[in-house]
């Protein structure tokens, strides 16, 4: 199982916002280059948004569903990536002080994913949280939530 932390220097809810903002997911999720909601309700539980990855010209379309969510505190995703299957990716915003310690957590679920599993995928997983979480970091304290929803 893929854990890995990151301090944010904001608070939860700046944190909260950036996660809430559907527009702003390529921008953070290592991997898709764009997202689109496919339901307006983004990030109620059972909200969906595609996403699509391009690896040069290649490209891909995937959808991850909200599963779980308790505002400014979790954030629990499935990600379908068709016949790679699903993910379960569990964010945990915890307070640090005036800062947020950010816990992702990801495993697979279904499909091809959790049938290869293997360390080498979860050093793989380690690598691309180590990004996504830095990505996350840099949003959240640029104040893109904030600008996009002004």
């Amino acid at each position: 199982m893929a854990v890995r932390h990151q301090l944010i220097h904001r608070s939860p809810q700046a944190v909260w916002a950036v996660l809430a903002e559907p527009s702003l997911y390529g921008e953070w999720v290592v991997g898709p280059s764009e997202s689109t909601p496919l339901d307006q309700t983004w990030p109620e539980v059972g909200s969906r948004l595609r996403y699509t990855v391009r690896l040069g010209p290649w490209s891909a379309e995937g959808v991850t569903t909200v599963r779980h969510r308790e505002p400014g505190r979790e954030l629990e995703l499935e990600a379908s990536f068709k016949s790679l299957g699903t993910a379960r990716i569990f964010l945990q915003l915890r307070q640090w002080g005036e800062e947020t310690l950010v816990v992702c957590d990801e495993h697979p679920l279904r499909g091809l994913g959790g049938t290869l599993h293997n360390p080498a995928v979860e050093a793989f997983l380690q690598l691309r949280h180590r990004g996504m979480l830095g990505r996350l970091a840099k949003v959240v304290e640029q104040g893109r939530a904030g600008a996009r929803s002004a």
